[in-house]
């Protein structure tokens, strides 16, 4: 169908904090929106920075099987590597996170130029919880960062800080979002909470995966 709605999903190939700390693609931030979209009909397009199979953070897989997530676990298995040209023809773009995005998303070159394309375009970008590690250093073309006066959460720092991994990480992201002038907003700690400002989405942990890709399915459908 000529309608159909596409989204286009991008997720980290990055694997380890330390070298015995192993982390990846956090499952629930990604089979929850996945399941959200092909359940409203859309075409989704699974892509990572390096292409192949995906690694998931060990901390995200349960001791038994989620059945409803089985086609996109599949998904994970021959993801296509983004490429520059992967903003053309979606609707909206979509970045799950997982720690391992903290380390391959800020500076992909591909991926900085496709949130870029899509943010001119007027298109529709959402991320959850460290995905929008992928969106610190986005900006217009003029150069204003992407972020900067609207509304946007992601992972706490209190929330990293509880984990034990702010000392790991290359940055904390809720203080780089901050630093790129956006109004950073959030809920109680490890509780739902999301939030659109015109055409970009986020969520702020695991438990915001469902309500970040409902907001983006709002977005997509009705566009600010």
């Amino acid at each position: 169908m000529a309608d159909t709605k596409r989204v286009l999903m991008v997720v980290t190939n990055h694997t380890k904090i330390t070298d015995d700390h192993k982390t990846g693609l956090w499952l629930e931030e990604f089979a929850v929106p996945y399941n959200v979209f092909k359940e409203r009909g859309y075409d989704v397009k699974v892509t990572s920075i390096k292409g192949g199979a995906v690694a998931l953070d060990p901390n995200s897989i349960a001791e038994e099987k989620n059945a409803a997530w089985a086609e996109a676990e599949k998904e994970l298995q021959h993801t296509a590597q983004l490429n520059r040209d992967d903003w053309q023809g979606f609707d909206a773009v979509f970045l799950p996170g997982g720690h391992g995005t903290m380390f391959d998303f800020p500076d992909n070159e591909a991926l900085l130029h496709v949130l870029q394309q899509f943010a001119e375009e007027g298109k529709v970008i959402a991320s959850v919880c460290h995905g929008p590690a992928g969106l610190v250093n986005v900006t217009y073309r003029d150069g204003t960062p992407l972020v900067k006066g609207k509304q946007v959460t992601a992972f706490t720092d209190a929330e990293e800080r509880e984990m034990e991994l702010d000392r790991h990480m290359p940055f904390l992201l809720e203080s780089k979002i901050r630093e790129k002038g956006a109004i950073f907003v959030s809920g109680d700690k490890w509780t739902d909470f999301s939030v659109r400002d015109g055409n970009l989405v986020t969520g702020q942990n695991p438990q915001s995966s469902r309500s970040t890709a409902e907001k983006t399915v709002e977005a997509i459908e009705h566009p600010a």
